[in-house]
């Protein structure tokens, strides 16, 4: 369940299925090591610009199936049976883009491949950030107001189950633990990440500012420590999960938009926006290696089985299959207009 469940917390457009294939690279092309690429599977892409998320064959690139959705669908997160994913409506194309935003989780019957309904939450806006825990609660934060909001049964809830203030401004991210217990949210204007109970309002949030625009995080294996990605700073920093206070941080080239660790491994992934890379560090920070793309990495997920991750990259409408093993793509995956979050289904 840990490794499904680290997985499936995923971070996308018009084209005929014969397009994606005839725009599929070759995996002994693409491999600095002529690998071949063994993945099976579908890969649930979310389109940020191409308003939908797809379906794809992993093995062939090819467009099984395709959703359009409202305009500028961003994060996704999957449940533990597989049957259903979740998608926030943004509702705007960055964060610094002004705008309302949406106010709706889209709900996705991935047996189906059909959106089946949606839940409103306004007047909570700009939905991005969204996690779900082991229970299949949803946690969704709402960037516009600053809380988080949590849906105890997502399946079939058209309404919040409770909701809780997280202290920050401009709240983009959240991460929650298995247990659900715990919730971490980065402010990107106020610089901050809070610990907020998401079943206890009462609670105050801990509030800790690991340093400029931090906007993703992330737990260890063991839960013990949260990773942050402080992307003016150029830093990773690592805070105690309980307290919040800094344990270690580590300077890195460029600019880390996401941050990510390994699942069943314990290494530390970033991709970096300004150098083009994904980065891939020990749990104490020390560098391991780096790997160049052609376009702009944005969001990864990993395989649950496979020493594998998938690569949106953004500005060229692909995704990357990269071995972890080699540190080598593999082959890539032709999308619709800027792939930003995707999930193995």
């Amino acid at each position: 369940m840990e490794n499904r469940r680290t997985v499936l917390r995923a971070m996308g457009g018009g084209l005929l299925a014969a397009g994606v294939a005839a725009n599929l690279t070759a995996p002994a092309a693409a491999a600095a090591d002529g690998a071949r690429r063994e993945v099976a599977g579908t890969l649930l892409v979310v389109e940020k610009s191409g308003h939908a998320v797809a379906f794809h064959d992993v093995a062939t690139g090819n467009l099984l199936h395709r959703i359009p959705l409202e305009q500028y669908p961003h994060e996704m997160v999957v449940d533990s049976t597989g049957r259903y994913a979740y998608i926030g409506h943004y509702g705007v194309r960055m964060s610094g883009d002004p705008g309302t935003g949406g106010t709706s989780v889209f709900v996705i019957d991935l047996a189906a491949r059909e959106l089946v309904r949606t839940i409103d939450l306004s007047p909570f806006n700009r939905l991005h950030g969204i996690a779900i825990d082991d229970q299949d609660r949803l946690h969704v934060l709402s960037e516009e107001k600053g809380v988080l909001l949590r849906i105890d049964d997502p399946a079939h809830a058209d309404a919040p189950s409770g909701a809780v203030h997280t202290g920050g401004i401009k709240t983009h991210m959240v991460v929650v633990n298995r247990a659900g217990t715990h919730a971490y949210v980065t402010g990107l204007l106020s610089h901050t990440v809070s610990l907020v109970d998401p079943h206890d309002a009462s609670v105050p949030p801990i509030i800790a500012s690991p340093g400029r625009l931090p906007e993703s995080c992330a737990l260890s294996e063991d839960e013990s420590l949260l990773y942050v990605g402080a992307r003016e700073d150029k830093a990773i920093v690592v805070l105690d999960a309980r307290t919040l206070h800094e344990k270690k941080r580590a300077s890195v080239p460029g600019d880390p938009l996401r941050v990510y660790v390994i699942p069943g491994d314990g290494d530390v992934l970033t991709t970096d926006i300004e150098n083009r890379t994904v980065t891939r560090y020990r749990p104490d920070l020390g560098e391991e290696r780096s790997i160049g793309f052609r376009g702009t990495p944005a969001g990864i997920s990993f395989h649950p089985a496979e020493p594998t991750a998938f690569v949106t990259l953004l500005d060229i409408n692909e995704v990357a299959v990269l071995d972890l093993r080699s540190f080598a793509v593999t082959g890539t995956i032709a999308t619709g207009a800027e792939p930003d979050v995707t999930a193995l289904i």
